[in-house]
């Protein structure tokens, strides 16, 4: 009975087999509704990414239709005017580009530092795993601060703080342009110091993400050669993570160029362009919120307009820019 067992299991198994492939069955098929439903949210998807393009084509043809009085009547001209007067209808926006532009590199400058130092220490094991996380919780948890109460922070703390540091730079090394103007305390700097603290979180949480994202092998594999924890840092981690790390640099360059309460308050608003960083100067985000709400004449409104079209642009662009150098940073590793 026993000689006779496998047999039959082996018959029965083929038997059983077979009437699977008669009835034609596959494991890899779908019934017609779970079929309908995989196309059904294959479409809906794609119906949400062309939407969100077509709102983003809508908010510029807005903008510009809003702006086409302007520019008409200044053209190209518009950018290298440095003339703002209401009263006679003439408009430039120069002063306003270049505040916009300069003070967003301060911020850069400062902020893409301590951002990549703060998530290296989050990051790797320098600190206990109850120390990082604390830490790397707080850094994020100034994103969620509005941006009118860091104004109001950089008015009461940060703008005296500033005010001796300025007037020693501006005794000791006022043969330098960049300190070369008796400092007010509000001004370029201040303007340039806030939005650093407000992209500060973006630039270390992204740049964190990333660093963990390097296999630990990379690590392992250099230290067992013989690198130090720095050498490994600075020779390996880093170089394989620069492209995120880019990629979070431009996307917290995006955010200060449009950054406006918390500007507005520090920066002084004077229409002026100096190479010295202790005087004042204005934004285009905050010229738009100083005198959107006044502006009456259609021209005035157009210029204001025209002004919100090339930040536009100029944040699209910085966006477009980063995605290319992720993409060609990545694909050349």
């Amino acid at each position: 009975m026993s000689a006779t067992e496998p047999p039959q299991s082996t018959s029965t198994f083929s038997v059983s087999q077979m009437s699977v492939a008669d009835r034609g069955d596959d494991i890899m098929t779908t019934d017609g509704l779970t079929s309908w439903l995989n196309q059904g949210f294959l479409w809906l998807t794609r119906g949400f990414a062309l939407l969100t393009v077509l709102t983003l084509l809508w908010m510029g043809w807005v903008i510009f239709k809003q702006a086409e009085p302007a520019i008409k009547e200044f053209g190209f001209g518009f950018l290298t005017s440095q003339e703002w007067d209401i009263a006679n209808v003439k408009f430039g926006a120069l002063p306003y580009i270049f505040g916009t532009i300069v003070t967003s590199t301060i911020a850069l400058v400062l902020s893409l530092p301590i951002g990549l130092a703060v998530a290296l220490v989050t990051s790797e094991n320098f600190l206990p795993s109850w120390v990082r996380s604390p830490i790397a919780f707080l850094v994020e948890l100034i994103a969620a601060i509005p941006s009118v109460i860091v104004g109001l922070w950089g008015i009461y703390l940060l703008v005296p703080f500033l005010q001796p540091i300025q007037l020693w730079l501006y005794t000791h090394f006022k043969q330098i342009p960049l300190f070369s103007t008796q400092p007010f305390g509000s001004g370029i700097l201040a303007a340039g110091v806030i939005l650093a603290i407000m992209i500060l979180p973006t630039i270390a949480a992204i740049s964190r993400e990333v660093l963990l994202a390097i296999p630990s092998d990379l690590r392992s594999a250099s230290m067992s050669l013989g690198a130090t924890r720095w050498e490994t840092i600075f020779g390996v981690i880093l170089p394989s993570s620069v492209s995120g790390i880019l990629g979070a640099a431009m996307l917290g360059l995006g955010r200060a160029l449009g950054e406006t309460m918390a500007v507005t308050m520090v920066i002084g608003n004077s229409a002026q362009i100096s190479p010295s960083l202790f005087n004042v100067g204005y934004t285009i985000p905050a010229l738009l919120a100083n005198e959107f709400g006044e502006a009456l004449d259609p021209l005035h409104i157009g210029a204001l307009m025209y002004l919100a079209l090339i930040l536009f642009v100029l944040t699209l662009a910085i966006n477009v820019l980063a995605i290319l150098m992720v993409r060609v940073l990545g694909y050349g590793k």
